[in-house]
C-alpha cells in the first residue's frame, strides 16, 4: 500500500479518535451536582483549584429538581390552601377557597427551574466547567464522560469527588411503574389529582406527601412497617404527629406491611399484613416512600477496588475513600441522607484535598426536619437513645398552647421537648413539633455545638412573644422553674 495512502488512513483514524475522545485536565472533578456536589465544586474553586463538575441530568441534582425545593413549594401551596379554608378563624371572609391542582404542580416546577438556573449562575461565577453526561471512573484520576449523543471525553484530575446521590428504593412487592405505583418523582408531577392514595412509608418523604395530598383533598392512607410513624423521631413526637394526621382525616396503619399490589383494575389493590391479619386496601394510586438507595452502580468503583459496604461507599473522617485522592460525599456514603449533610461533607472534602484540616462531621449534631403541618425538627439524642447511652436525664416540655405567639397565630398544636444530662446540664437533645419549628431548631444545633448547658439557655434572654422562647421555657420546665406552664 502506498505510503501516502497509509498516512491518510492513519490521520483519518486519529482525527476520529480526537473527535470522540477529548482529554481535559483539572485539579478536581466532581461527579454529581446535587446539594453535596455543587458546594464541593465551589469550595474547591474558592481554594484556587481548576474544577469541573459532571452532571447527567440537571444542575442541582435530585434535591433541587425533584426533592427538597419543589416539595417545599407544594407544601407551601397546601399551607396557603389550609389558611384560606380557615380564613373565618382569623376574621376574614372568603366565599370559597378552591385549589387548582395543575397550577400547584406548575408553580412547584417553576420554583425548581428557577433554582436550577441559579446553580448555573454559581458555576459561571466560580469559573467551574460544567460537563453534561454520565461519568465513569476509568482510573484513580481519570473519568470517562458519555454525553447524550454518545460522544465521549476523558477528564483527568488530581482529585475526584463522587457525589452521585441516591434514588427511591424499590421493594419487590411494589415495583414502581410510574403510573399506578409511583415514587417521589411521579408524585410531584401527576397529570391529575387522585381521589385516594396509599402511601407506604412514613419517613420525611412519605409524611410530607401525605400532608400535601390530604390537604388538597385526596383520601390518604399511610402504611408503616414499624410500630410508629416518623420512626426516627423521639417517641413523643411520633405520637403527636399521628394524632395530628388523624385529626386531619388520614388513616394510619402502623406495624403493617404491603405484601402484594394488584394493578390490573382501574386503580390499585394492596394486600396489607397487619397484627390482626390481612386487609385489602383500594386506591387510585400507591406511593412507595420506603427509603433511598445509593447510586454507586456503573461508575467504575469495582474496577478500582473502592471499598463499599451495604450499598454505600466507605470513607474516612475526611470523606476520602480507600483510594487516595478519591473522595465520596452525600447519600452514596454512610452518613444521614440529608442535603445539609452532603453540603458540609462536600466542603470538607474540598478543603482536605486542598491541604486544609477541616473539622470532622459530628453526626450526632445534625438537625432533621420534616415539613408537614405541624412541622417536625430535631437534633441530638432521643429520650430512648440518651437512656441507652447511660445518661441520667432531666426532661422538659413546653406546649405551644401556652405560647402567646402561637395562640395569636392560631398555631397551638405541638410542643418543644428538651433533654439534658442531670449531672452536668449537657444539652443532649431537642425535639420540636409545631408551626415553623424547622426555622427554630438551629438555636439548639448551635447551642449543642458550643457545649451550652441548661444554665446558659435559662440565662439567655429570649424575645417575647415568640415561638422560639418555648426552648427556654421547656428548659425551665426540666428544672422545675417554668413560668408559663
Amino acid at each position: 500500500m502506498p505510503i501516502l495512502l497509509v498516512n491518510h488512513i492513519f490521520q483519518s483514524i486519529f482525527a476520529n479518535v480526537i473527535l470522540n475522545y477529548i482529554y481535559m485536565a483539572y485539579d478536581v472533578i466532581v461527579l454529581g451536582s446535587g446539594p453535596g456536589g455543587y458546594p464541593a465544586a465551589i469550595r474547591a474553586s474558592q481554594l484556587g483549584k481548576k474544577v469541573a463538575i459532571v452532571e447527567r441530568e440537571s444542575l442541582g441534582g435530585i434535591c433541587l429538581n425533584w426533592g427538597c425545593i419543589p416539595t417545599k413549594a407544594l407544601l407551601k401551596s397546601a399551607q396557603v390552601y389550609e389558611y384560606a379554608k380557615h380564613a373565618a378563624d382569623y376574621g376574614i371572609t372568603i366565599d370559597k377557597a378552591t385549589a387548582d391542582f395543575m397550577n400547584v404542580i406548575k408553580r412547584s416546577r417553576g420554583v425548581a427551574d428557577k433554582m436550577s438556573k441559579g446553580i448555573q449562575y454559581l458555576m459561571k461565577k466560580n469559573k467551574i466547567d460544567v460537563i453534561m453526561g454520565t461519568g465513569k471512573l476509568i482510573g484513580a484520576s481519570k473519568m470517562e464522560v458519555t454525553a447524550a449523543d454518545n460522544s465521549k471525553q476523558v477528564l483527568e484530575a488530581k482529585n475526584i469527588i463522587i457525589a452521585t446521590g441516591g434514588r427511591a428504593r424499590q421493594l419487590p412487592t411494589m415495583p414502581i411503574d410510574g403510573k399506578k405505583i409511583i415514587g417521589y418523582r411521579e408524585a410531584m408531577t401527576l397529570p391529575s389529582q387522585p381521589k385516594s392514595m396509599i402511601i407506604c412509608g412514613s419517613g420525611a418523604i412519605g409524611s410530607e406527601f401525605a400532608y400535601f395530598y390530604n390537604s388538597m383533598g385526596t383520601q390518604v392512607t399511610i402504611v408503616e412497617f414499624l410500630p410508629r410513624i416518623v420512626p426516627v423521631e423521639d417517641e413523643d413526637i411520633s405520637k403527636e404527629m399521628e394524632k395530628q394526621f388523624k385529626k386531619q382525616g388520614m388513616t394510619i396503619m402502623t406495624s403493617s406491611e404491603v405484601t402484594k399490589v394488584d394493578t390490573a383494575g382501574n386503580g390499585v389493590k394492596a394486600t396489607v399484613k397487619t397484627a390482626n391479619g390481612e386487609v385489602v386496601l383500594e386506591a387510585d394510586i400507591l406511593l412507595s416512600a420506603v427509603g433511598v438507595v445509593a447510586n454507586i452502580e456503573n461508575i467504575g468503583l469495582e474496577s478500582l477496588g473502592v471499598k463499599t459496604d451495604k450499598g454505600k461507599i466507605i470513607v474516612d473522617a475526611n470523606q476520602q475513600t480507600s483510594i487516595p485522592g478519591l473522595y465520596a460525599i452525600g447519600d452514596c456514603t454512610p452518613g444521614q441522607a440529608l442535603a445539609h449533610v452532603a453540603a458540609k461533607e462536600g466542603i470538607n472534602a474540598a478543603e482536605h484535598l486542598s491541604g486544609h484540616k477541616p473539622e470532622p462531621m459530628d453526626y450526632n449534631n445534625i438537625p432533621g426536619c420534616t415539613y408537614t403541618s405541624p412541622e417536625i425538627a430535631s437534633v441530638g439524642y432521643t429520650e430512648k437513645a440518651a437512656k441507652e447511652a447511660g445518661y441520667e436525664l432531666k426532661i422538659g416540655k413546653f406546649p405551644f398552647i401556652a405560647s402567646g405567639k402561637a395562640v395569636a397565630g392560631g398555631t397551638t398544636d405541638g410542643f418543644i421537648k428538651v433533654i439534658y444530662d442531670a449531672k452536668y446540664g449537657e444539652f443532649l437533645g431537642c425535639h420540636m413539633i409545631g408551626n415553623n419549628v424547622t426555622e427554630m431548631i438551629a438555636e439548639a444545633v448551635v447551642a449543642r455545638k458550643l457545649e451550652t448547658t441548661a444554665h446558659e439557655i435559662l440565662n439567655a434572654v429570649h424575645p417575647h412573644p415568640t415561638m422560639s422562647e418555648g426552648l427556654k421555657e421547656a428548659t425551665a420546665a426540666a428544672y422545675g422553674e417554668a413560668i408559663d406552664i
